[in-house]
């Protein structure tokens, strides 16, 4: 996580909150002024705060946790890919199988032939961001 010095304690925690509220509410739609309204932030400003804090905007957050935990579910042994896809908030298994590839270089079913030890280290390496 990027600590600015211009970025207030009081704006960290809001931005710890959202997070929070993210991971735990990731199976429903995470709407901005919902979002917004958790850290007491108007929309521009939380998106302002958000972005500087993180390192990365809340739309590219949020893909990047439903992925990280799509990514759980295939190394612990999920079976049925178009759930996990539908879990991760993905319409297709086509829709999820790109953006997994995207963001860990694997298709879903090439990522779950991997063993668990090299699993865990791509989730590791590849969701670097802190939270």
């Amino acid at each position: 996580m990027l600590t600015e010095p211009h970025y207030h304690q009081d704006h960290m925690t809001c931005i710890h909150t959202v997070q929070r509220y993210i991971r735990e509410h990731l199976d429903e739609p995470l709407h901005r002024d919902v979002l917004a309204n958790v850290a007491n932030f108007s929309v521009p400003h939380l998106h302002r705060i958000f972005t500087g804090c993180v390192g990365e905007n809340i739309a590219t957050y949020i893909r990047r946790v439903r992925l990280e935990r799509a990514g759980q579910k295939l190394r612990m042994g999920a079976v049925d890919i178009t759930e996990v896809a539908l879990a991760a908030g993905y319409q297709s298994h086509a829709a999820f199988s790109k953006a997994f590839r995207q963001q860990y270089g694997l298709s879903p079913s090439e990522f779950r032939q991997l063993n668990c030890w090299t699993a865990t280290r791509l989730l590791r390496r590849i969701n670097h961001h802190e939270d």
